[in-house]
């Protein structure tokens, strides 16, 4: 299964909210994560800091967290919030104590960190009652748009995952082209 990585020298193409905020509004990201001003949140794969910035506003410090050096430089370009830190660094490897993390997010980049080392990671940094928020390009979707389709998950397969790594899923929603789940620390 997947871990495909999103190319860096696309990165004009994750600012265009018009295409974004058709699969995940700003509001429905916001009441999934029901951020708090004092929370901790990360953004797992924040690419541009697109939805980032949708965040910050919200919460107390949030984490911009992606593998790749070369989108933490066009963010920093663009003017990176000051609550916000960036952390380039693969999601099975997350350099933040237990239970520090309140919340935290993936939008279209849960197929490219997916498994068992970063689940267990996701799982030893979000405190008591942490929740994740994962909207992804489902399996079951054309293929237009995103990753191929063989390196995507199904909601299904996303919610046994979380499920099996000690989280228990509190919304679901299958669309089209995208999937939604809201999951939280058991």
């Amino acid at each position: 299964m997947g871990h495909h990585t999103f190319d860096a020298s696309g990165a004009d193409k994750l600012e265009r909210a018009g295409q974004r905020y058709r699969y995940l509004s700003a509001e429905e990201l916001l009441w999934a994560l029901e951020p708090a001003s004092t929370d901790t949140i990360a953004d797992l794969g924040s690419g541009t800091g697109f939805y980032t910035d949708d965040v910050a506003p919200h919460a107390g410090d949030v984490y911009a967290v992606d593998l790749q050096e070369e989108m933490h430089e066009y963010y920093r370009e663009k003017g990176v919030p000051e609550n916000v830190d960036l952390v380039t660094t693969d999601v099975s490897d997350l350099p933040f104590d237990t239970d520090s993390v309140d919340a935290a997010f993936s939008t279209m980049t849960y197929h490219e960190f997916a498994g068992d080392d970063a689940l267990a990671e996701i799982d030893r940094v979000l405190g008591p009652r942490g929740r994740l928020v994962v909207l992804d390009w489902a399996a079951t979707g054309s293929g237009d748009h995103g990753p191929p389709l063989d390196e995507r998950y199904t909601a299904d397969e996303a919610a046994t995952e979380l499920r099996d790594h000690g989280f228990h899923i509190v919304f679901e929603a299958v669309r089209p082209e995208t999937f939604l789940l809201i999951a939280a620390l058991e």
